[in-house]
């Protein structure tokens, strides 16, 4: 997300509102505020004149806060509306299967070993860093780690995680998978979306020096020639205007797939409860768990398919619509009034994403791969399509559907990664 998401957002109480009993209580009014503050982000986010001001401060990062100021001001209830739980059961599930079903495997083997070596590399970091990251923290200041249930610190991170090799859908999974208190989850996001910043502004930085950094890693940059090459060419080919049917076909796959994986969830889930209850431990008897895996599983396997030409039509960009709505319900229930209470947790972040970025430039220097696949490859898995976007297109705007490629390969994984790495934080917090 992704962007992703300063401390104890959530341990205070909301902020004193004088107008409590002129709160908006109906969830369709609710839901038009949050399209309008959605449209009017994007709106103002493509003017030149708020340039500077979105250079500052990102717009997936206005989607949270702005949501969380109503509620923070007493002017919505995210605790109450069923907003939120509406679009995760339906609208994610829905919004994963159109970001992988148009996975261009075809293309990505064309991409080089180099480019799937940096973008899985940078998913192993991601792995490594989180676990490492929250034992040094915990080493030296335990009580920054210090919870217990639902306020365990590694169910929070363990959302970061997801968001970090995937993206918000990955991450918003994870939250239901392991369900950390609203506290810590918007401390999470905090966290996620500044330290990500932060580590997207290097690497942008990065690509108006990509020729030093080069000469540094001892890479060759005549394959990232190569790569723009064939992405003018396939860009052209592909693009399509999609028809009404083509968007009645985009909605069949991603809610169809989902009422697939909720069926098949029902069957699993009470079964491994019934005979498995050891499972609970590692979250497998969790129904979210199966719905969000079985939807990934369903649109990998639709990109197999000719199924995969969905995405000439828009399936990602409909996904992304999907993801910005849950990300501004996310953002309904955060409290503002706790944002900076608890720096510890963004030295767990800045150390995790350290971690991160030496272990792929170690590994790049040793197998020579150029900065733009690092870049690329980081961004994919901290950040997503959107962003990965925007660091390929700093080195060149053709390249800008490389970021989009390895990104849905980390929305493939996400999950996943995100719970094997929650697995091992938990192992570390016991």
């Amino acid at each position: 997300m992704h962007f992703r998401h300063i401390s104890l957002i959530f341990t205070h109480e909301p902020f004193p509102n004088p107008y409590s009993d002129r709160m908006i209580t109906n969830d369709a009014v609710v839901l038009g505020l949050l399209m309008l503050i959605l449209a009017g982000i994007f709106f103002t986010a493509s003017q030149p004149g708020w340039k500077r001001f979105y250079n500052i401060i990102p717009p997936l990062l206005l989607c949270y806060f702005i949501p969380g100021l109503l509620n923070s001001l007493g002017i919505v209830n995210g605790a109450t509306s069923q907003l939120y739980p509406v679009v995760s059961k339906y609208f994610l599930p829905a919004c994963l299967v159109l970001f992988t079903v148009g996975m261009d495997w075809k293309s990505l083997t064309k991409l080089g070993p180099k480019a799937l070596a940096a973008m899985l590399i940078g998913t192993a970091g991601i792995m490594i860093g989180g676990p490492v990251a929250l034992w040094i923290v915990s080493t030296i200041s335990p009580a920054t780690v210090a919870g217990e249930g639902a306020d365990a610190v590694w169910r929070g991170l363990a959302t970061i995680a997801g968001s970090w090799i995937g993206g918000g859908a990955n991450q918003t999974a994870l939250r239901e998978v392991f369900h950390p208190s609203d506290a810590l989850f918007s401390q999470m996001v905090a966290v996620d979306v500044l330290v990500a910043e932060l580590w997207m502004a290097a690497l942008i930085y990065g690509a108006g020096i990509a020729s030093r950094v080069d000469a540094f890693l001892g890479a060759d940059s005549r394959t990232v020639q190569e790569v723009r090459e064939h992405m003018d060419s396939e860009q052209k080919a592909n693009e399509q205007n999609p028809m009404l049917r083509d968007y009645i076909f985009l909605a069949a796959a991603g809610f169809g797939a989902t009422g697939v994986a909720h069926g098949l969830a029902e069957i699993i889930t009470p079964y491994l409860s019934a005979n498995y209850p050891a499972l609970e431990k590692y979250s497998l008897t969790s129904n979210f768990f199966w719905v969000i895996s079985i939807a990934t599983l369903i649109g990998i396997l639709l990109s197999l398919t000719p199924a995969r030409k969905l995405e000439h039509y828009g399936a990602s960009r409909l996904g992304s619509v999907f993801l910005y709505v849950l990300v501004a319900t996310i953002g309904m229930q955060m409290d503002l009034g706790a944002v900076a209470d608890n720096p510890g947790l963004f030295a767990i972040g800045l150390i995790w994403i350290s971690i991160h970025g030496i272990i792929l430039v170690i590994a790049c220097k040793w197998l020579k791969i150029p900065f733009f696949f690092l870049a690329v490859g980081s961004q994919a898995n901290v950040g997503g399509s959107a962003s990965a976007s925007v660091v390929a297109a700093a080195f060149h705007p053709s390249l800008a559907p490389v970021g989009v490629l390895l990104a849905i390969l980390g929305y493939a994984i996400g999950t996943y990664g995100g719970y094997l790495t929650a697995l091992m934080m938990q192992w570390i917090s016991t």
